[in-house]
């Protein structure tokens, strides 16, 4: 078994995945970086690392079940130990069509990698993480969600509706799992720059510029990856099933 803990970060090859493997390494873990088609960047993301004993990326569709169980025997065969999940990957709605208009291929898709992966992921490597116990430090599961959990896109349906549900998996999963000291907890990131909100760079600069989020800057996948590492490492060991949000308070509302 590996001495050091080890954390699997799905969809972590870039954006907001390659922030929380950078700073997960960077606190000590060892980092299984899981990719579904680009090689290059996850490789790009372990070179960041910059320890080859303590990165490896690891192709796997989370969505597709043989990918899931394929992924998890990978890392235990590497490293003999799974400490920390982190649920990153997913994929935005196909198309944003308005949702009298959505169509099921999206929904299906979408559904698959962002909730439906997700949960039988979690399923899975609580079972090894139960099964290892105390060999384990401070094992934790951590959902990267969104704030379309609870904010209204209507061209994105399938998308809110999965993030939604990841909420309600976190709180599922802290209940059931709280005996066996795993934590759970769900980490709802804001506005990001990353290269897939670089299309509208210039629309949300100026939101946040009008007050769209309270702290007028955007989100990195630095802030993202600090949360995550708060979290991994045990610091706020008497708490489980909550949401930390990332997002320069957007959640808060105030009375006009």
């Amino acid at each position: 078994m590996h001495s050091e803990p080890v954390a699997l970060v799905t969809g972590g090859s870039r954006g907001i995945g390659r922030g929380i493997c950078i700073a997960l390494a960077q606190a000590g873990y060892a980092v299984a970086v899981n990719y579904a088609g680009n090689a290059e960047a996850a490789a790009k993301t372990c070179a960041l690392i910059g320890n080859e004993s303590r990165s490896f990326a690891c192709q796997a569709d989370v969505g597709k079940r043989a990918d899931r169980e394929r992924l998890v025997d990978q890392i235990l065969e590497h490293w003999g130990r799974i400490d920390v999940l982190v649920n990153n990957a997913g994929i935005t709605s196909i198309g944003r069509r308005d949702i009298l208009e959505a169509g099921e291929d999206s929904w299906d898709k979408v559904l698959a990698v962002n909730l439906k992966g997700p949960f039988f992921l979690t399923q899975r490597v609580a079972r090894e993480m139960i099964r290892l116990g105390a060999k384990l430090i401070n094992p934790a599961i951590i959902n990267i969600s969104s704030l379309s959990a609870y904010a209204i896109s209507i061209n994105r349906g399938d998308y809110c509706i999965s993030k939604a549900g990841m909420s309600m998996m976190t709180k599922l999963f802290a209940l059931r799992l709280a005996e066996h000291n795993i934590r759970v907890y769900e980490v709802c990131p804001g506005i990001i720059e990353t290269d897939m909100t670089a299309a509208a760079y210039e629309r949300y600069t100026n939101l946040i510029a009008d007050g769209l989020t309270p702290i007028r800057r955007w989100g990195t996948p630095d802030d993202v990856g600090a949360a995550v590492v708060t979290l991994a490492t045990g610091r706020i060991p008497f708490c489980t099933g909550d949401r930390i949000n990332v997002d320069g308070g957007f959640h808060l509302r105030k009375f006009p």
